[in-house]
Parts: C-alpha cells; sequence; structure tokens
C-alpha cells in the first residue's frame, strides 16, 4: 500500500495515484482545475476546535506541541465521523496503487496528514 502526503499547492503529477485534499477548508488561491483532485475528505481533517488550537501555538510549531496535537488528532480519528473517514481513506488506498494525500500547511514536517497517514497504515 503506497501513501503519500504532498503539498496541495506542489504541482499534480502523473505518479500521485488518487489526489485527496484532506484539509477542512479549501486552500487558498487554488483552483479546482489546479488543486486536480479525485475526492475531498473534509472529515479526515482536524476538527474546528483542534485546528484553532493548532494554529494559535506561539512557539511556532514546537515539537512538544506538535506531539500534543497528534494524541488529540489520533483520539479524533477514532471517532465518528473521522472514523468514517479513516475507512473511505484506507478503502480507496485499497484501491489505487498510488493515494496522495493533499494538505496545504507550510510546514512538511509538522502537519496533519503525517498523523493521518500513519493512522490509516496501521488501520490498513
Amino acid at each position: 500500500m503506497d501513501v503519500r502526503i504532498k503539498r496541495v499547492y506542489d504541482p499534480a503529477a502523473p505518479g500521485d495515484g488518487c489526489r485527496v485534499l484532506v484539509d477542512r477548508l479549501w486552500p487558498r488561491g487554488v483552483s479546482k482545475e489546479r488543486a486536480a483532485l479525485d475526492l475531498w475528505e473534509q472529515d479526515a481533517a482536524p476538527s474546528p476546535e483542534l485546528r484553532r488550537e493548532w494554529h494559535d501555538d506561539p512557539e511556532g510549531r514546537d515539537p512538544d506541541h506538535f506531539a500534543a496535537f497528534a494524541e488529540h488528532y489520533r483520539a479524533e480519528l477514532a471517532e465518528p465521523p473521522a472514523a468514517e473517514a479513516l475507512d473511505r481513506l484506507v478503502a480507496l488506498a485499497r484501491e489505487h496503487d498510488v493515494l496522495t494525500l493533499l494538505y496545504g500547511a507550510k510546514d512538511e514536517r509538522r502537519n496533519h496528514a503525517i498523523v493521518l497517514r500513519e493512522a490509516l497504515l496501521r488501520r490498513a
């Protein structure tokens, strides 16, 4: 099972396979054509409350804050509606050679798509 993550702002590539946006909000400045999505799975994204908590990080994405965010996000992924969205992503990953989870965050090392990918691979 090949599950990748990629910024939605990066150009689509033939090797991306099935492209799924996993953000709750549409990314600024990206047209639907440029995004080249197969699906927008909003329920797989962190809840609005958790998203606000993450963006309120005064330390600029400090690793301890990310660890706490990831723990809370994993808990959300275990409950509906996020758990159901995760199940749909697992099914897509099984149907396609490559599944690419698209996210809008600037930080490529600390973002929810990393946590989501790990949860998806564990569930699969």
